[in-house]
């Protein structure tokens, strides 16, 4: 037998053999049929219609995630899901009017298991100033549910989807103008379980992006509208972790025990960046890549596209403030981009010689929170905004915008970064100079109590006027400084100067 004789017959073996397998008996019905498939599988299974009495979805606010589902069989599960306009903080003293699921960014934490039928209420509050709908990436129907949702101030939406596909989905809304409605904050993730469930693990938080687009810039004090113009160029103010600066930081961080386990429902709602998540300090033991079926290992970063998500898994082995960015890094520390996980624990030396991440690596969001710069910018919008406020808030951005270098003391770096501390220089010029230093920076020798110091001071120009004339306060009065007041007004009249030429200075 010839060897091409002997594949074409092999071949046909094959192929009568998968006929076979493929043949079913006449009664089958589709819940038989998936009764007998394997449980952890990545194509669409429907395992029959909804077994015992519907169950009312159990929905969380961020961070935080709905228990596991123990259930054994598909079940109808009822979602209740509310629009509400609302204004909130977007950064300390700044406020912007977001348009929610739920009633924060990202909306409410969706959990279900594959099979199960999902009856879904979209309400849109009486208030609400716009119509709209949603999309779930996790259904399989025209538009994702869209079609089916459109949804007025003071009305309510009911459309019915079955849970065919495990992953973790992410939701947004979808009426038009479709950019504006998910660059407010409308968006949110499903997670649809495997019919086994999800390996156990000690915590599970979630986390979602998105990038913001306002009129000001980056902490300019007040309420700042939308601009549709910034998003349209992909130009974001902010691009934030669970809709505000500071939504997990401080106070408000993550929190876990050395040893523990921890996975992350990580979503991106867009509207336009791809995010590129990274935990500082971290590697993460298994992610679930665009929240596929097959997951990666041993992964430092992973990329998460506008309108997706992952699941990452770690273990926590030494205490620490663990970071978690976008590392497209200045989305981190000049956007906002930035989540603290604080593990708590007995040090390992033989894993990590052990320090605590600083004040001066985190910056301003190192404090428990930023009181007062909220305090001062409500003050100045009052119009009674004292020296004593402007130098608590200066003292709080000074942590994270000069005490790098200059230190927290004032004292500088001998021989590297002159002192701020009893400084002459700061006595002998005049007001607009200073103000000019932080807004131009400052390159060239200069000499500060007897000393020569050779280095360059770089532009800070983005800081708002009201952060420049409270960090200048706060440094005129402190370490002995000659004392005095820097305002908002003075630091835009600056500003609107054209920076000086640098020379060198004695």
């Amino acid at each position: 037998m010839s060897r091409r004789l002997s594949l074409v017959l092999a071949a046909a073996s094959m192929l009568a053999l998968a006929g076979c397998a493929d043949k079913k008996p006449a009664d089958a019905t589709p819940a038989a049929t998936a009764k007998a498939a394997p449980t952890s599988v990545s194509a669409p299974i429907d395992f029959g219609p909804p077994q015992g009495e519907p169950i009312r979805a159990v929905l969380t606010s961020p961070p935080n995630v709905p228990p596991p589902i123990h259930r054994d069989y598909p079940a109808k599960v009822i979602v209740e899901l509310e629009v509400i306009e609302k204004e909130m903080p977007i950064s300390e003293g700044v406020t912007y009017t977001y348009w929610t699921f739920g009633g924060t960014v990202p909306g409410s934490f969706i959990r279900v298991r594959q099979g199960d039928t999902v009856e879904f209420h979209l309400k849109n509050a009486p208030d609400s100033k716009m119509p709209h709908n949603i999309d779930l990436h996790g259904v399989t129907g025209p538009g994702g549910g869209a079609a089916s949702s459109f949804t007025a101030p003071g009305h309510e939406s009911q459309f019915t989807f079955k849970a065919l596909n495990q992953g973790i989905y992410v939701y947004h809304c979808a009426t038009a103008p479709v950019g504006m409605h998910v660059a407010n904050g409308m968006y949110g993730l499903i997670l649809v379980e495997p019919p086994e469930g999800l390996p156990k693990v000690d915590h599970e938080f979630y986390v979602m992006q998105g990038d913001f687009y306002t009129t000001g810039k980056y902490r300019e004090k007040g309420h700042q509208p939308f601009d549709m113009d910034k998003a349209i160029d992909e130009n974001p103010t902010y691009v934030l972790f669970n809709g505000h600066e500071g939504a997990l930081t401080g106070d408000k961080a993550l929190t876990a025990k050395v040893g523990e386990s921890v996975r992350l429902f990580i979503g991106n709602g867009g509207p336009n960046l791809v995010s590129s998540f990274h935990v500082i300090g971290e590697i993460f033991d298994r992610v679930q890549q665009e929240g596929g079926t097959h997951p990666q290992e041993n992964v430092q970063t992973t990329l998460i596209p506008a309108g997706g998500a992952a699941i990452v898994e770690f273990h926590t082995d030494v205490p620490g403030s663990y970071v978690m960015v976008d590392h497209s890094i200045f989305r981190a520390f000049n956007k906002g981009a930035m989540a603290i996980l604080k593990v708590d624990g007995p040090e390992n030396k033989a894993i990590y010689s052990g320090k605590e991440v600083d004040s001066v690596y985190l910056g301003d969001r190192a404090e428990p929170n930023l009181k007062a710069v909220t305090v001062a910018a409500k003050a100045h919008a009052a119009g009674h905004l004292s020296k004593e406020e402007q130098i608590a808030a200066g003292k709080q951005l000074f942590t994270g915008t000069c005490s790098v270098c200059h230190q927290a003391n004032g004292e500088g770096l001998p021989g590297v970064f002159p002192p701020l501390a009893k400084s002459d220089y700061l006595s002998k010029q005049d007001k607009n100079h200073l103000i000019s230093i932080p807004l131009h920076g400052l390159t060239g020798k200069i000499t500060v109590n007897g000393k020569d110091y050779d280095s360059v001071m770089p532009p800070m120009s983005q800081l708002t006027d009201d952060e420049v004339a409270n960090l200048l306060t706060y440094v005129l009065n402190s370490w002995g400084n000659p004392g005095g007041q820097v305002s908002k007004e003075e630091v835009a009249k600056v500003r609107a100067q054209p920076a000086p030429a640098q020379t060198m200075e004695h």
